[in-house]
């Protein structure tokens, strides 16, 4: 299933963000943003961000509207699989938020994350 989601998504990247990121660098940076803030409350529990927002440059934004729901559940999946593989919990349900960043200043993305436990 996720080399079908890989084939489907590469192409979408590659037209939403043509020449700067591509989807893997995306999600590497969502592990890695995963990974800077976890917080460790014991010996057996990691607890990491359950919300992400990636801003995309407006255009981008726009080029990525029709599928912007799928690939929000895909880079959340995504974020679920990498943080079962490191022993991560979280503070409630995963999601991940795709916007236009409020300006131009946006080369090809900023990536943020919280906790929110509801």
């Amino acid at each position: 299933m996720e080399n079908a989601l890989e084939k489907w998504t590469d192409p979408l990247w590659e037209r939403v963000l043509p020449g700067q990121q591509d989807q893997p660098e995306v999600v590497a940076e969502l592990r890695q943003t995963c990974d800077d803030n976890t917080i460790i409350v014991d010996r057996q529990r990691v607890l990491a961000p359950n919300t992400y927002t990636l801003e995309l440059p407006p255009d981008s934004h726009r080029r990525l509207a029709t599928y912007k729901a799928q690939v929000q559940r895909q880079l959340g999946a995504q974020v679920c699989r990498h943080a079962a593989e490191q022993g991560y919990t979280f503070p409630g349900p995963v999601s991940v938020h795709i916007h236009a960043a409020p300006d131009d200043s946006v080369d090809q993305f900023r990536l943020y994350s919280g906790v929110d436990p509801s």
